[in-house]
């Protein structure tokens, strides 16, 4: 028996006391997942209000109206992934234009690389869908139930026929705001109008519905309840941000030397006389933050660059008499070098900007020169294998090809058919074929030449196809065979 046993023994025999080693860290279980703490940011009103405002209106009035948009009898933008054509107003691309796409991805990847690089997350906070969706979603929720003081006192309230119809309503709306949200998506892979019709009529496919409740759905769920925890946790772009910024990216910033040491005062008081940095320590900043982070704490991932720390700040600067911009657009050079405006634009024009930029100038450019001067006719030129070179009436030597030619235009065509390369060489036949817009055939030609005219074996010619409307034109290889 231990020493500590037998001391607890002698003064009481009968009762026996346990012992039981303290806890140590490595003992003490945690969470895996944060305990997520519902954000109810505060409005607040300013210049950066105004432009994320001004975008939410620019990207939904495109999203919204595009789709209804007439040009030449259809719809002026429709990815018809059935009939495997998407159409850009007068443009019109087929699965052979999937290069398009891969330098539209490339042309992406720089202009994030680009704009992260100069200002940060920058798109996260005025253009990303779930910024804007978030944003119109809060505006109901206000609308219903009132800024962040009403909503968090109606959350805690007991249920009430005024806390039902609040909510109810903003659900609701909520809702109609997602159905009509998914409804646009799928209208943009369905015509529109078919679309609209089949949905009155409950004659919808299965994917036109699958797609109508998903995306629906999604968005309900992302930006009525998820929230910023899609940017937290689901977006890899807040991820990998890090790796794109240098001490002079243009981000949202604290100017701690001049807030520090924070606290309350009065209004009008010179900090200075009271030991006391410009930061009253109001939380107001903490409050319009759409991610619930503290901004003073330094730069964190959290953070999506919407910039309403910069208009609640000012606000709060203005009111206490103090100059504006303790919270900032600036870099970390500018913060620790106390640069001005200038300073800073001068060092946004750095070699990898410049770079970015080139690149993406380049890229831009040959994207846009494709599409500009992109053909609506395209040939291919196959030989048949099956019938050698033979023997005709005349002597001629004969050999058949099969032409496989798009007419991607939106018009009728007519087009005349030639064929070079040999002395003597003709088509035997009809030489002009007709197609309607937006369609693929093959046709099969008899070309013959002279025996003497060519060397025994394969001989180069050329196939000259060109619209008699005089829109377009091309040229393709093949090779005629003459007998040895």
């Amino acid at each position: 028996m231990s020493t500590q046993q037998e001391k607890t023994s002698s003064k009481a025999p009968n009762k026996i006391i346990e012992i039981v080693p303290q806890a140590t860290p490595a003992d003490i279980e945690e969470p895996l997942f944060e305990v997520r703490k519902k954000i109810h940011p505060r409005a607040v009103h300013g210049l950066f209000a105004r432009w994320r405002w001004g975008m939410v209106i620019a990207t939904q009035l495109l999203f919204y109206g595009l789709c209804w948009l007439p040009w030449n009898d259809r719809q002026a933008v429709l990815f018809n992934i059935v009939e495997r054509k998407f159409y850009l107003f007068g443009l019109v691309l087929w699965p052979q234009d999937v290069f398009y796409l891969a330098i539209l991805l490339i042309i992406s990847a720089f202009a994030l690389f680009l704009f992260t690089a100069v200002a940060g997350r920058l798109w996260c906070g005025f253009a990303c869908p779930q910024t804007v969706y978030t944003e119109v979603f809060l505006w109901v929720e206000r609308l219903f139930e009132g800024d962040r003081l009403a909503r968090m006192k109606l959350d805690s309230a007991p249920m009430s026929a005024n806390k039902a119809a609040r909510k109810g309503g903003k659900v609701l709306t909520w809702a109609l705001l997602s159905a009509w949200t998914g409804f646009t998506f799928v209208g943009y892979f369905t015509p529109i109008h078919e679309l609209w019709d089949a949905l009155w009529r409950f004659d919808l496919g299965p994917w036109e519905n699958f797609w109508l409740i998903f995306y629906s759905g999604f968005t309900y769920m992302n930006a009525g309840h998820m929230r910023e925890q899609v940017c937290k946790y689901m977006c890899p772009y807040a991820r990998f941000q890090g790796v794109m910024f240098d001490p002079d990216t243009l981000v949202i910033t604290y100017d701690a030397e001049r807030g520090e040491p924070r606290g309350a005062r009065k209004k009008g008081l010179d900090p200075r006389s009271v030991d006391k940095g410009d930061c009253v320590d109001c939380h107001i900043c903490v409050q319009v933050c759409p991610t619930g982070i503290d901004i003073r704490d330094g730069l964190q991932y959290e953070c999506i660059g919407c910039a309403a720390c910069i208009d609640a700040c000012d606000q709060v600067m203005e009111k206490m008499n103090y100059p504006k911009g303790l919270i900032r657009y600036s870099t970390e050079n500018a913060l620790s070098q106390h640069w001005g405006w200038q300073e800073i634009m001068r060092h946004v024009a750095r070699p990898r900007v410049l770079i970015y930029t080139a690149i993406l100038t380049v890229v831009v450019g040959a994207f846009l020169f494709g599409l500009l001067t992109k053909s609506s006719l395209r040939v291919n030129v196959i030989r048949d294998r099956g019938v050698m070179g033979r023997e005709v009436e005349g002597g001629k030597i004969e050999n058949v090809y099969r032409l496989q030619v798009m007419n991607v235009s939106e018009h009728y065509q007519f087009y005349s058919v030639k064929v070079d390369g040999i002395p003597g060489i003709e088509l035997a036949g009809e030489n002009v074929i007709e197609m309607p817009a937006e369609s693929s055939h093959i046709f099969t030609f008899e070309v013959r030449a002279d025996p003497e005219a060519a060397k025994p074996g394969p001989n180069p010619i050329h196939f000259e196809i060109e619209s008699l409307l005089g829109d377009s034109r091309t040229s393709e290889k093949a090779t005629f065979l003459m007998p040895r």
